[in-house]
């Protein structure tokens, strides 16, 4: 899953492809290096992110996310306001990737109507107030239990489970010792019957372990993903395609024999 964050202030490349323009020319190269979908983000949720109201949340992504579609590039759209989700769905989104886990009113509904796929992801808090002394007894068993919940409260509103995604929210809501528990024991998630998406390319994390700035994460955020599929991960949401792609090239071809 290749990332476009159409966003002034996404953690990592906000800015760079605020426009439609540049983020379709961002889209075809990810296309090329290898990404099977593109996830487009109009709000940012990194730590401390500012909340933005829906219109302008719709202006940066529906004509991204219309062009993209009409060229048959799946496409996965970041959101939790259902509004945006009903929007982006009609626009052609095959998914829709949901930092709330779809809590907010009307969200479960969006998705049940819409017919589409749906990533669930925890998040302790929300994006202003997450990172504020994140606090669990058993981080691994407390999100798996949330996620658990979550699947069933989708299940119950009448989402299929083959059309469910879990993501287990690394950087939302755990300090570093918590990110790499979960990353450790990743392999816990792999019993409840539905894929897992993982999201560390560029994390801060990262560069805590390596004390590197975000532009310089590559290598450490390639690690992370081969570790993650080593864990059972079916998808993962990087930045750096095609090292990404090479990578897991190898990993795959070992593993095969």
């Amino acid at each position: 899953m290749g990332i476009i964050n159409v966003t002034p202030d996404s953690f990592s490349d906000g800015g760079l492809y605020a426009s439609t323009e540049s983020a379709l020319r961002h889209a075809a190269r990810l296309i090329e290096e290898g990404a099977d979908l593109l996830d487009i983000g109009g709000e940012s949720t990194r730590p401390g992110g500012i909340p933005i109201g829906v219109q302008e949340e719709l202006h940066r992504i529906i004509s991204v996310v219309r062009a993209l579609t009409s060229m048959n590039i799946p496409v996965s759209v970041d959101t939790s306001k259902p509004e945006v989700m009903r929007a982006a769905i009609e626009a052609g989104a095959v998914m829709i990737n949901d930092v709330n886990a779809l809590r907010a009113p009307g969200a479960l509904k969006a998705i049940v109507e819409g017919g589409v796929a749906a990533c669930l992801m925890h998040m302790r808090g929300d994006p202003l107030s997450m990172q504020v002394n994140p606090r669990y007894d058993d981080v691994v068993a407390e999100v798996k239990d949330f996620l658990l919940q979550r699947l069933n409260a989708a299940q119950a509103a009448g989402i299929p489970r083959e059309k469910l995604v879990i993501d287990p929210g690394f950087g939302f809501g755990k300090t570093l010792d918590h990110n790499i528990e979960l990353l450790r024991h990743l392999d816990r998630f792999m019993d409840m019957g539905v894929p897992v998406l993982v999201g560390l390319s560029r994390k801060s994390m990262l560069g805590k372990i390596t004390g590197t700035e975000v532009g310089d994460r590559i290598h450490a955020s390639v690690a992370a993903a081969l570790l993650a599929r080593a864990k059972g991960a079916r998808i993962l949401r990087v930045h750096d395609v095609k090292a990404t792609r090479d990578a897991l090239a190898v990993y795959e071809t070992v593993n095969m024999f």
